[in-house]
């Protein structure tokens, strides 16, 4: 089930399905650890003797944000239950502060009780072994605990506190959970569980004919008692109302340094470029990583989850932060890279958001087959390069060329076959096989050129030179091997056969575009035209829905055996990759058409909240596997200011980022 809602400030990441549940809470770094587990911290409603949770079928929603923020404004009425509900949820951008505020309308022409109910889940570091979930009376307040982890609840509605609470064991035994014990409009009142537990609170209140009563409910992060009591306190002496209202000038405000004039893109395309943003923001950790998705319910079909920092997805978003003018948001990430490299000078397959090395299914072969994806290594670079090139620092350029940059290229110029004058095999960009890949020896081509050049600010003349004639021979490589005359366009990559040599892997591939992507061809190269066309005819879905798929009869969330129609599922990334390919070898306003339509078709198969997936159902353009993926906002981003500075220089009317 994707992710509708995403919230977070850095420390904390909050997300929630489309039935409006929260489903997973990330805390202390975003995307590690993950307290709920894709369970759910629900939210019930009893009147009359009827109940209902939030997620009930009976419900009819809307789910959305307040324009241009990380705060999330949702609707829902239930007919049965006459009910109707306005939920604003934010995450404040400093302190570890969850904030809702819910206002309740009675659409019944009588007065009636209503009976609010939060149940809180939380399985704190990932197991419900030795939690403890509380009552404090003193503070009259809600909490869970585990070690150096707590979670504070609170809450009023006009002049009053929650009215009922209980504490109980969940999953185990016979035990469903406390929210069970909501399902009758009274709770328990048991004070304390510990083990699998979970806990409840409910706001009791009159409502007379269309009438409405707002509530607002709070979960506060901390180490200790001391620090989530501290908190607690910030919330009542500030207000959550304040807060929110707060919360939301200031994610106005980090999204103000971007453009203000999006040329003949359609609305809904220029929204969705600021939501992009934002969603990349909630999912970039303050201390460097920039985690693939949060999406945990991905756990149910491959048993491991998309939170983690690939250096390749990473230095991509960041690239996009850089075009867009998010300087100090990523700093932070070349100095995460530059303390996870090697000491061989690469990095490894991912990285979990503490710093530590993700899990991983490539074996270690020996010193000339490492475990690695080469192109995650040469793109920091890349990257490195394209924030020096956007803000001139040299300051960053000479405190990471040692630590980094020279470490990072030595290897890349290394670990390279003379004979063939490519690099030597790894995994491609996919993580799906082993070989030479023209997507892999594209990257590591920029990477090379990049440290070129950051070599010369620094007059580092033989780096330098040893960088620049290494990408030449790469250049040279891939033209002679990675190309196939007879077939007019070039190939996927160079894969052994079963006795062991190299052959061309002549399967059509997306990938492909890296080429031009990365500016190892000009556009115009009639060689990579031809492959460019090939992709567009034998990759576009050939549905309702279209799209490009990665590559030919991809096997990852297959959905038909019709590979001419529907030769994968289509992706957002590879669509706007054709998308930025247009934007490129356009020559006069006209030639932006095909690339305006495929950002279009990129808005239009978002969610109602503006959330990208990672691809879609070919034939009901559902989202499938992960959503959102902060790459497919990423290349939005990269795509859309492609579009702007190229609009300006074919029209002359002023730029400005």
């Amino acid at each position: 089930m994707p992710r509708s809602i995403v919230i977070g400030n850095g420390a904390i990441l909050i997300t929630f399905d489309d039935k409006l549940v929260m489903r997973d809470f990330y805390y202390p770094y975003v995307g590690q650890w993950n307290h709920i587990m894709g369970h759910k911290n629900n939210l019930g409603f009893w009147t009359e003797g009827k109940f209902a949770w939030i997620d009930d079928p009976g419900w009819e929603r809307s789910l959305g944000y307040l324009q241009d923020s990380l705060v999330a404004s949702s609707r829902a009425v239930h007919r049965e239950l006459a009910l109707a509900i306005e939920s604003t949820d934010a995450v404040h951008y400093r302190e570890n502060v969850y904030i809702k505020r819910l206002q309740v309308r009675n659409l019944s022409p009588r007065e009636r009780e209503v009976r609010l109910f939060f149940t809180q889940d939380f399985s704190i570091d990932e197991t419900e072994v030795g939690d403890t979930a509380l009552y404090d009376p003193q503070l009259h307040t809600i909490y869970h605990y585990k070690k150096n982890r707590y979670f504070m609840i609170n809450g009023f509605t006009g002049a009053r506190r929650f009215d009922q609470y209980a504490t109980g064991t969940k999953r185990f035994g016979w035990a469903e959970g406390t929210w069970r014990d909501a399902e009758d409009g009274v709770l328990s009142g048991n004070p304390i569980a510990q083990g699998s537990v979970d806990s409840a609170i409910s706001f009791h209140f009159r409502l007379g004919p269309g009438a409405e009563q707002t509530v607002y409910y709070w979960i506060v992060a901390g180490r200790n008692f001391q620090e989530v009591r501290s908190l607690n306190d910030f919330v009542w002496i500030k207000g959550p109302q304040r807060l929110l209202e707060k919360i939301q000038a200031y994610w106005r405000g980090w999204l103000d340094q971007g453009p203000h004039s999006f040329a003949d893109l359609p609305e809904k395309a220029t929204e969705i470029y600021r939501r992009s943003l934002l969603v990349i923001k909630a999912h970039f950790d303050r201390r460097g990583a920039v985690i693939a998705a949060a999406d945990s319910d991905i756990m149910q079909t491959n048993r491991d989850h998309y939170c983690y920092l690939w250096p390749r997805d990473g230095s991509l978003v960041v690239c996009a932060l850089i075009r867009a003018g998010y300087r100090d948001l990523v700093k932070s990430f070349f100095a995460f890279c530059a303390n996870a490299l090697t000491k061989g000078g690469y990095l490894l397959h991912k990285y979990n958001p503490d710093g530590t090395l993700g899990s991983s299914w490539h074996p270690w072969l020996g010193p000339r087959q490492l475990p690695i994806q080469e192109d995650e290594t040469a793109l920091v670079l890349y990257a490195f390069w394209q924030y020096y090139e956007r803000f001139k620092d040299i300051e960053m350029a000479s405190e990471y060329f040692h630590t980094l940059v020279r470490p990072a290229a030595d290897f890349l110029a290394g670990y390279f076959d003379p004979e063939l004058e490519l690099p030597l095999e790894s995994y491609d960009l996919w993580e799906e096989r082993r070989g030479i890949f023209t997507f892999t020896a594209a990257a590591v081509c920029a990477g090379l050129l990049a440290a070129a050049k950051i070599a010369d600010l620094l007059a580092e003349k033989e780096s330098a030179w040893l960088y620049r004639e290494r990408a030449g021979r790469i250049k040279k490589g891939i033209e002679k091997h990675l190309f196939n005359p007879a077939a007019g366009r070039f190939v996927r990559g160079l894969i052994r056969d079963d006795k062991g040599d190299f052959c061309r892997d002549e399967t059509l591939e997306s990938s492909v575009m890296g080429l031009f992507l990365f500016g190892i061809l000009p556009v115009d190269d009639e060689r990579l035209v031809k492959t460019m066309e090939a992709i567009e005819a034998g990759l576009w879905v050939k549905t309702h829905v279209g799209g490009i798929a990665r590559y030919t009869n991809d096997y990852y969330f297959k959905s038909s055996e019709d590979i001419v129609k529907i030769p994968g599922n289509p992706w957002f990334i590879c669509t706007l990759w054709l998308a930025q390919w247009y934007i490129a070898r356009a020559v006069d306003p006209a030639g932006l058409a095909p690339a305006r339509a495929l950002l279009h078709w990129a808005a239009v198969y978002t969610l109602e909240t503006g959330i990208m997936a990672e691809q879609l159902h070919p034939q009901t353009g559902e989202p499938l596997s992960v959503a959102p993926l902060t790459w497919s906002h990423a290349t939005y981003v990269l795509a859309v200011l492609d579009y702007l500075e190229k609009y300006s220089l074919l029209t002359g009317e002023p730029y400005l980022l």
